[in-house]
């Protein structure tokens, strides 16, 4: 069988949730026994997400092999359960440089490099990779932006090309629009998503099923007309109603007949779907009564998307466990020795995820410390991690001034720091510590029994590390290093004995956690959470 495409393009307004429809697509066609794998193409000029600001971007998700990409792919491999690659993550800025690449070298003999057809080839040959990389039956790609976005016309470009070069038969177009529910008028307006269709078949592309967001139920007869405007065949209109949680969202779009809808039109198997587990996932999470408050101390959390793997872990965690996990959202930059008890009281557990620069360093310090003397879970991600052993030096080691030195450069007892070279004169570049790597956990210790197994792989976005010159002193004092990278001896886990829950990481777990599946350290933070409140 010939792979097939499926593209989703969004119209009217921006956040529609064009990547849950995408990732919902996605669960619904593997639940067939289909291979399918997901795919974002961002119109921004930036090579990746990596050096954007979180403000901006929302967090950097990251791959197995390394790539730092758009939070999208989170949800793509939280519902579908695939761990995607670099493939699956293409911006306008990442096509330019390597047709420009190319171009240095010599490759188009001299040519005049165009828009058409030399990017808009590139982003084919893309596209087409994420289908040949693991012989997938569906590929599924998500277009970031508009309609109508300048920025974006490239992208619509290749993806109207791709229906003639692969087969009409082999791609399928979804457009996800808003349909506004005017309150005075007492009625769901239309006219935007017939406007949305009218642009993107401006530029050649008609869409074969109109996916639209609602806050109320659309009656049949709305359907029938936007069906009849949009040159759409009756019955291709699909609501997506605003949900209680996103991983009720498959649910719905199978109760709309999306993925029997789109097996008709490529021509896919109609075998029955099994979301048996999902749904009972879903219902468990719903029937949740009792409830933890964990605080979240972080540098971002004006904008809750930057810690979103982090709270979506925290939720699936609370689904295996049985409890609602409630986020009390922290800034750290407001956090001192002053009113840390005052703002974190009451609280059963404290996480603080990765983060750089010195801003806020001292109230994520200072939250390590509360946690360590109160006895409240602490569960500390990259810099949470460089953050407890910041604070233990200082208060239990009595190693005056110890610091990182991201935040000293002339500290003097560097217990976090860069080793030499893995920085530039910038403290930037390419130095970054990306994707997948191997961790040995010491037998008998608390991660170890989380993890039932002495060997991990874990994903890392990180360029500090805690030096292990102090090794020998946090163990006599305590704070055990239990997890090493075997090829450099660094220190990837610490845990702090006799505490209920005090584990520090390098590494990012939040990224492998799964709905129906708790990330085994997320899953023990909360369990120790819960104890606490009991």
């Amino acid at each position: 069988m010939s792979t097939k495409y499926i593209f989703v393009t969004g119209g009217v307004v921006s956040s529609l949730g064009k990547g849950i429809t995408a990732a919902a697509l996605g669960r619904l066609l593997k639940s067939r026994g289909l291979k399918v794998a997901n795919q974002k193409l961002d119109p921004y000029i930036n090579v990746d997400p990596g050096k954007m600001s979180p403000l901006q971007h929302g967090e950097v998700f990251v791959t197995d092999d390394g790539a730092e990409t758009d939070l999208d792919l989170g949800h793509y491999e939280r519902f579908t359960d695939e761990s995607l690659t670099r493939s699956s993550s293409v911006t306008s800025g990442k096509v330019y440089w390597q047709v420009l690449n190319r171009e240095r070298q010599g490759d188009f003999m001299g040519g005049t490099v165009q828009v058409i057809p030399h990017i808009t080839n590139e982003i084919k040959d893309i596209i087409m990779r994420v289908g040949k990389e693991k012989d997938m039956d569906v590929v599924i790609t998500e277009i970031g932006g508009t309609v109508g976005d300048i920025e974006g016309l490239p992208f619509l470009e290749a993806i109207r090309q791709m229906k003639w070069e692969v087969g009409q038969e082999n791609v399928l177009y979804i457009h996800v629009t808003l349909l506004p529910y005017l309150k005075m008028a007492g009625e769901i307006k239309t006219k935007p998503t017939q406007h949305s269709v009218k642009e993107l078949r401006s530029i050649g592309i008609q869409p074969d099923i109109l996916v639209c967001r609602t806050e109320y139920a659309i009656s049949q007869s709305v359907k029938d007309k936007l069906a009849l405007f949009c040159n759409v065949k009756p019955g291709a209109v699909v609501q997506n109603i605003d949900a209680a949680t996103l991983y009720q969202v498959p649910r719905l779009m199978q109760e709309e007949g999306l993925d029997s809808l789109v097996c008709k039109m490529l021509g896919l198997p109609d075998a029955p779907a099994d979301m048996d587990d999902w749904y009972a996932m879903v219902d468990r999470f719903l029937a949740l009564k009792e409830k933890v408050t964990i605080g979240l101390v972080g540098k971002y959390v004006d904008l809750h998307d930057a810690y979103l793997s982090v709270a979506e872990a925290l939720t699936h965690a609370g689904i295996a466990k049985d409890v609602a996990v409630d986020i009390k959202w922290i800034d750290s930059g407001e956090l001192t020795g002053e009113n840390v008890s005052a703002q974190l009281k009451g609280l059963q557990g404290i996480i603080v995820p990765a983060a750089f620069g010195e801003r806020g360093s001292e109230g994520m310090i200072q939250a390590a410390h509360y946690a360590r003397v109160n006895g409240i879970p602490y569960f500390g991600i990259g810099m949470g991690l460089q953050a407890a052993a910041i604070e233990f030096a200082r208060n239990v080691l009595f190693l005056e001034g110890a610091n990182s030195t991201e935040f000293d450069e002339n500290t003097a007892h560097p217990v976090v720091y860069s080793p030499e070279g893995a920085v530039d004169e910038a403290g930037l570049a390419d130095s970054m510590r990306l994707g997948a790597y191997e961790c040995r956990l010491a037998s008998g210790t608390q991660i170890a029994k989380l993890y039932g197994t002495d060997k991990i792989s874990e994903r890392h976005r990180n360029r500090y590390e805690i030096n292990t010159a102090y090794c020998e002193e946090f163990n006599k004092a305590g704070f055990i290093p239990v997890g090493i990278e075997p090829k450099t001896c660094m220190v990837e886990a610490m845990e702090l004995e006799g505490h209920p829950f005090y584990i520090g990481v390098l590494f990012q777990p939040e990224f492998k956690s799964r709905p129906n599946r708790a990330h085994p350290l997320f899953a023990g933070f909360v369990e120790a959470a819960k104890a606490k409140k009991a």
